[in-house]
């Protein structure tokens, strides 16, 4: 490759999530600055980076659960600012890092909460709502739990159930901040095989914050790497997982060859580099 992909380069297609020069962060501590994303409609997105890089804090930001103190995030064409809730909650399904359950709470009924942006006084739980519901537990292996109370759950279980609620709200877009946290590696494939297959097969766009960069080439189109509050680069896997890049990024002396399975990138640390600091 001749040159590193250029991270202001605009993706084709149309696009379902835009942050046009969006700087955040928190009183007394900004996080990003002046940072611009596209995530083009159809995309499986993985936002990697070291940690405290700001990534989790720009899934809150184009999620609008925390408002950007300048730049605007465009959601299908209009400013995310100006929907009522509602609206937003239907289009874009967000799993937060950290979850928390309201005490004693069963799986079924933590599930059923992604049904609420479809709820009014004029339409109650309905049909359509609880094969969601069924659906989404179906689908994450947890309808064995179904009547536990989620306080009960392993660390795995809770995020699986977690996993089914944003899935239940059936959003054509879903961001997803560590969905494989807590999740032994079988489960950690599990959870990223259905978000691909939701992506590829279902027509919904993946935003995803994930920590192992082998994942992240197998199953992400495009990545967004960050570094020190910024946007690096963003390109597809075999742009962004270069040798230079990788250490550049993570400081991580590194080879990278293609995965014996899938002929994505692989990323092999270089322990004679490592060690020879």
């Amino acid at each position: 490759m001749s040159a590193e992909p250029n991270p202001a380069a605009e993706p084709q297609g149309p696009d379902r999530l835009v942050a046009d020069r969006v700087s955040f962060g928190y009183p007394g501590y900004p996080v990003g600055t002046d940072l611009s994303l596209v995530v083009p409609a159809g995309s499986f997105t993985a936002i990697v980076g070291p940690n405290a890089c700001g990534k989790s804090t720009l899934l809150r930001v184009l999620s609008r659960l925390l408002p950007a103190s300048s730049g605007r995030v465009v959601l299908d064409g209009r400013a995310i600012a100006d929907y009522p809730s509602l609206q937003v909650a239907r289009r874009l399904g967000l799993l937060p890092q950290a979850s928390i359950a309201p005490e004693g709470i069963t799986v079924t009924d933590l599930v059923g909460r992604g049904r609420f942006p479809y709820q009014s006084a004029l339409r109650q739980w309905s049909r359509e709502d609880e094969r969601a519901v069924d659906e989404a537990m179906r689908t994450t292996g947890i309808g064995a739990l179904a009547d536990r109370l989620v306080d009960e759950l392993s660390g795995g279980q809770r995020q699986r159930v977690w996993v089914a609620m944003v899935l239940a709200q059936q959003t054509p877009l879903m961001l997803l901040d560590e969905p494989t946290t807590f999740l032994d590696i079988a489960h950690q494939l599990e959870v990223l095989e259905l978000l691909a297959t939701l992506n590829r097969t279902g027509g919904r766009t993946v935003v995803a914050v994930l920590h192992d960069l082998n994942q992240a080439a197998r199953y992400a189109s495009r990545v967004v790497a960050m570094r020190e509050g910024a946007i690096v680069v963003t390109g597809t896997p075999q742009e962004v997982f270069t040798e230079a890049l990788v250490e550049r990024i993570f400081d991580l002396p590194c080879r990278v060859i293609d995965d014996p399975v899938t002929g994505t990138p692989l990323i092999v640390p270089d322990l004679n580099r490592v060690r020879g600091r």
